[in-house]
Formats: structure tokens, sequence, C-alpha cells
């Protein structure tokens, strides 16, 4: 945990009493004593400063901070995912994973290889997703939180609001073995916009997808013959992406 971040309503008039595992962490693994300063930041929000003047160094935990934010919010990232939605172990990893490497939206779709008892988990719902993205920011030193939407039907998203998406952004990529594009050649064309890149399911879109995204203005390209795990491919593509821009 790089950054203390508190929701909006938990400030008054510059103070915030904590009780939960910031608090413990503050305490066990921070160390901090009455009078250190620590890096804390609001959800969506500025950053700043948050001062120790009071706390408990026994369990129940507590500690009150005194709040100066100084800084604006992060920018938001240039790099959006699509996903097929993964099995919800695999989505708690990729939704932390992400948000610490920055991202402005995730796309979570249906596919043919996606189980349709995916769907069904708790994790879609916001209290349950929220942490995890948190945990995100946490280690990146960020307070703004990605955007999440929901696709539970794939032939309606690819054909109606896929090519509205394509328009927002300079390049859209698709992640898909059987192709000779690279992902730097695919990068070479377009403008250095906005970047959506769509990563499938375990075994892979099935022919009909691709057609689909290929025709809404999906790219396609390889990162090379080695079969990677989902989460895996999302981190690799995400860190070639972000080195292909830093480069340009």
């Amino acid at each position: 945990m790089n950054i203390i971040l508190l929701e909006n309503n938990e400030l008054s008039e510059g103070h915030v009493v904590l009780n939960d595992h910031r608090a413990r962490h503050i305490i066990k693994v921070l160390k901090s004593r009455v009078g250190d300063t620590l890096r804390v930041g609001v959800l969506d929000g500025e950053m700043g400063e948050g001062t120790v003047v009071a706390i408990t160094a026994k369990y129940p935990f507590v500690v009150e901070l005194t709040v100066q934010l100084t800084g604006p919010a992060a920018s938001v990232p240039t790099i959006d995912l699509l996903l097929a939605l993964p099995r919800p172990i695999m989505l708690k990893r990729i939704l932390s994973q992400v948000t610490a490497l920055g991202v402005g939206k995730i796309y979570l779709v249906n596919a043919n290889r996606v189980e349709k008892s995916f769907w069904g988990a708790g994790l879609l719902e916001e209290n349950e997703y929220r942490p995890h993205l948190i945990h995100g920011l946490e280690q990146a030193v960020d307070t703004r939180l990605p955007e999440i939407r929901t696709f539970r039907h794939f032939r309606p998203f690819v054909e109606d609001c896929l090519p509205e998406l394509v328009t927002q952004y300079g390049h859209c990529l698709l992640a898909h073995p059987f192709t000779e594009q690279t992902l730097s050649n695919s990068l070479l064309a377009g403008s250095a916009d906005r970047i959506l890149y769509g990563v499938g399911p375990e075994g892979g879109w099935v022919d009909f997808e691709v057609e689909k995204f290929l025709a809404a203005g999906m790219c396609p390209f390889s990162m090379g013959s080695r079969i990677l795990k989902v989460d895996t491919a999302v981190v690799a593509i995400h860190g070639r992406i972000s080195q292909e821009m830093e480069r340009r």
C-alpha cells in the first residue's frame, strides 16, 4: 500500500479516523507514529499528505489523520481494455493488475467460450469488484478508479456498441494468435491517441467473433507462438503497448 486512499465522505473538515485495514497497515507495516506524514488521496479526487495526530497501536487499531490535499488526480490513462469475461478468481487478479498499470475503462464482454456461470458471479457487483480496483490504485499511487462496463450478449455489443466505440480510439487492437501481424506493426498506423486492446477467453475467440471484431474496425495482432493465460496476456500486452507509446 503506497498511498492511503479515502472515500470522500470519510473526510470531515480535514480530519479522518481510520479503524480498518488501513489503520493496521499504518501501524504494523509503516510503523508510523504521531507526527509522521503519509501520502494520502481521495478516490477519484486529489492527492496530498496526512499527518498522524492520534494512534491506538493495539487491536482494535485506530489512526486519526489531518489531511491536506494539494495535488490533482492523475490524468485518465490512455489505454482501455476489452476483455472476454474470465473466471472470477482470474478476474480479481486482472482488475488489480491493470488498474495498477493504468487503464481508463474495462469492457467485460461475453464470448462463445465464456462459461455462463461466470455471469452469475457476485464479483460483477460494484461493491465486490471495487476493492480490487482500489488495491491496484494503492499499489500504483493513483486515485482515479477505472470505469467498468459489462455486456452479457456478444452480438448486440459487437454490432451495436463496438462500431461507435472504435471511433473514440486511435488504435483498436485484437489479440489473436492466428495472424502474422505483430503488435509493433499494428501500432505504426493511426494516431498516438487512446488505445483499446482486446483479449479473449481461455481457448481464444471463435472465428465468428473474430470476423465480427474485424468488421467493427478492430485490427488483429499476435504476441508470438506461445499460448498465454488470460491474466498473463493482459499484463504482457499492456506492458508492450505502454513501451511502444513511450518509444514514440
